[in-house]
């Protein structure tokens, strides 16, 4: 687990381009993914969502940026991407707009996210597209998930639902 408390000081845009106060999110548990439209883990979207939808009542949320990097998988504007996830998933999590993750033009929040290793104790350059990262509401980085771990995954569901054990479910 890695300290990051400058998480929530990093530069954001929304999917508009307007600058977005990352320090909203200060006291939710996050989830933050590198997002892509037409890459063959796309259907991880539905993963998300479910996500979204089972734990925003307890302090959780998504955080969708979308990238190019990994061969163009995602052409459009951060705008057609949110308008993409909602049509065809229906997710309601943020998209921010879209970033570098890797390399010379890397977003600051990816160089504070990169440093923390995986499950298997590597760290540096994010994968692939749907690369997970689950932040503590302290700005703590819990845990890294490469691109190709399911988040319907039993042992990963386990390990959020303990994370979110002490947050009250929220009254409707």
């Amino acid at each position: 687990m890695s300290s990051n408390a400058d998480i929530y000081e990093c530069p954001i845009e929304d999917s508009t381009g307007n600058t977005v106060d990352f320090g909203r999110y200060r006291d939710k548990l996050l989830l933050i993914v590198n997002v892509a439209s037409r890459c063959g883990l796309t259907d991880q979207y539905r993963d998300l969502q479910k996500l979204q939808e089972d734990y925003s009542g307890r302090g959780f949320t998504v955080v969708a940026f979308p990238c190019n990097q990994f061969n163009g998988q995602e052409p459009g504007t951060a705008k057609e991407v949110k308008e993409f996830c909602s049509i065809t998933f229906g997710a309601d999590f943020p998209v921010m707009g879209k970033i570098e993750v890797n390399g010379p033009g890397q977003h600051p929040l990816y160089e504070l996210l990169t440093a923390t290793p995986d499950d298997d104790g590597k760290s540096g350059d994010v994968e692939w597209n749907f690369e997970k990262f689950v932040i503590a509401p302290e700005g703590a980085v819990l845990r890294r998930v490469r691109p190709r771990q399911r988040l319907s995954d039993p042992e990963f569901v386990l390990w959020l639902e303990d994370h979110l054990s002490d947050r009250p479910v929220a009254s409707e």
